[in-house]
């Protein structure tokens, strides 16, 4: 694959045609609909979409479906600040700083906040696609189970972070995740496993069901146990962000864009993933890490800079390899391969107009959902605004349907509703949710990866040090557990979780 500009250009020009801007906007309008609902997700939306698409050209197809994926990446932060419902896995973190943000009267300036970061980091990110994407393709073709295992047991190690001060509780909630991830089957050898014979318990338990119920439903608990009229009742502040808070932002988006784009460049690293990272990332390098998880403003700029740049680092070894990163990217390469457009390198030799087209078109999406969400932000937060004797009922039915339009399945909307439960628990209790989010997050792949590698290795753990790359990931993943460590004893108090510290 080599850049050309006139390629480029020519891209631009087919995807500023009046038939395609159409179609990229009504993309834009279903993705960002699609994120907005709980449960839904861009995968199923997509799916659902696709036989409907056989009526137009391959490349307004192409381009509607792509502006559904990463519309719904837009769309996903909207009720986790708003009413903390996160449309999405990859906006659980947005909902840590942003429902704060909400409750202190400044869900407009976050949810501005959130779509220009999310603009940015779109952007920027389809910088790299355009320029860059050879190099980068064979990057992620380095990564074996080796290397996706210690990169996900970093991922993992965040736990700590996520818990606050209440490491032992955040290890427990951990711990709770990864058991509800092993019900189903083994995902190498098929066996079922915690099943107790039950037929609709071999399907296991999907994480989507379980952060409807986490968030959505206890949420609800909790606001039916204290009566309230209002989800919150804090007098509107501000409607957008001040320039104090964007260039408060600005080294978020940057540094989230990184961490999302070379991250998305790997197949099984989703938004879900690389979010949680830039979050604690940014957590880090903060200079007051006490106020995330009260209300931080990077708290919400990280993970959806993360969350879109993600996205777009996801089409570079789609188009360049033919290998897509995550569900929503796996229903497009279907949708490519019905249109006869085999993704590879001859992709961009055969049908360089097309492809240059769909990387145009993004470009165009970014500023289309800018455009898109930055007036709908004084709508959205006068959610808050609806009694809570309507908008509690309204917020269960959409979560009941879901849970079960993930998998068309009554399983799973008992899920929900049990996670529910457990997420009331949780909270009345002090256990933080987050870690228990993230661990069903990677369990699966984390799992995968870890017994082909001891297949590799003949069950040799030093497969992970002796490999460079995941060397790399392991030592990182130790230090951050030990540095963890260390703060906590350290900073011994009461604990606080730190979705509820105060």
């Amino acid at each position: 694959m080599l850049f050309s500009w006139d390629y480029l250009l020519q891209g631009f020009a087919t995807a500023c045609t009046l038939q395609n801007l159409m179609w990229a906007t009504i993309g834009c309008l279903v993705g960002t609909l699609i994120g907005v609902l709980p449960g839904i997700g861009p995968s199923s939306g997509i799916a659902i979409l696709l036989p409907l698409t056989t009526v137009l050209p391959p490349t307004s197809a192409i381009i509607m479906m792509a502006a559904i994926y990463y519309g719904a990446m837009y769309g996903g932060s909207t009720t986790a600040i708003v009413v903390n419902i996160p449309g999405e896995a990859s906006s659980v973190p947005t909902a840590l700083d942003g429902y704060a943000m909400a409750r202190q009267g400044r869900a407009g300036p976050a949810l501005a906040i959130s779509a220009i970061s999310s603009f940015v980091a779109g952007t920027l990110s389809l910088v790299g696609l355009t320029f860059f994407a050879p190099v980068l393709a064979n990057f992620a073709l380095a990564f074996g189970p080796p290397e996706y295992f210690a990169l996900m047991f970093m991922g993992l190690s965040l736990v700590i972070s996520l818990s606050g001060r209440a490491l032992l509780k955040g290890i427990i909630s951990m711990a709770l995740g990864l058991t509800a991830s092993l019900i189903g089957q083994n995902p190498l050898t098929g066996a079922s496993r915690l099943t107790f014979g039950s037929i609709e318990m071999m399907a296991g338990i999907n994480f989507i069901s379980v952060i409807i119920g986490l968030f959505a439903i206890s949420e609800i608990l909790i606001n039916v146990e204290h009566s309230v009229k209002l989800m919150y009742d804090t007098k509107v502040r501000d409607w957008m962000p001040k320039w104090a808070d964007v260039r408060q932002c600005i080294g978020a988006m940057l540094r989230s864009t990184g961490i999302g784009f070379f991250l998305g460049l790997l197949p099984g690293c989703a938004p879900a993933v690389t979010t949680f990272v830039a979050y604690d990332v940014e957590r880090r390098v903060s200079k007051h890490p006490e106020r995330f998880g009260k209300g931080a403003i990077e708290g919400v700029a990280a993970p959806e800079g993360a969350n879109n740049a993600t996205t777009s680092g996801g089409f570079v070894p789609l188009f360049a390899f033919g290998l897509p990163t995550g569900p929503a990217l796996a229903v497009l390469l279907g949708g490519l391969m019905m249109y006869g457009l085999q993704p590879g390198p001859m992709l961009f030799k055969q049908n360089p107009q097309f492809v240059w087209a769909v990387i145009a078109s993004m470009y165009i999406g970014n500023v289309i959902l800018l455009v898109l969400n930055l007036p709908l932000v004084g709508m959205w937060a006068r959610i808050a605004l609806i009694p809570f004797p309507i908008l509690g009922p309204l917020i269960i039915l959409f979560s009941v349907i879901g849970a079960f339009s993930i998998r068309f399945m009554l399983f799973d909307v008992w899920v929900a509703l049990i996670f529910g439960g457990i997420g009331y628990l949780m909270r009345k209790l002090g256990f933080p949710i987050a870690p228990m989010v993230l661990a069903t997050v990677l369990a699966q792949m984390l799992e995968t990866s870890l017994q082909q590698s001891l297949l590799i290795s003949q069950g040799s753990p030093l497969i992970f040090f002796t490999r460079p790359i995941a060397a790399v990931f392991m030592v990182l993943a130790l230090a951050s557990i030990f540095r963890g460590v260390w703060v906590q004893v350290r900073n011994r108090g009461p604990e606080v979780p730190l979705e509820d510290e105060e």
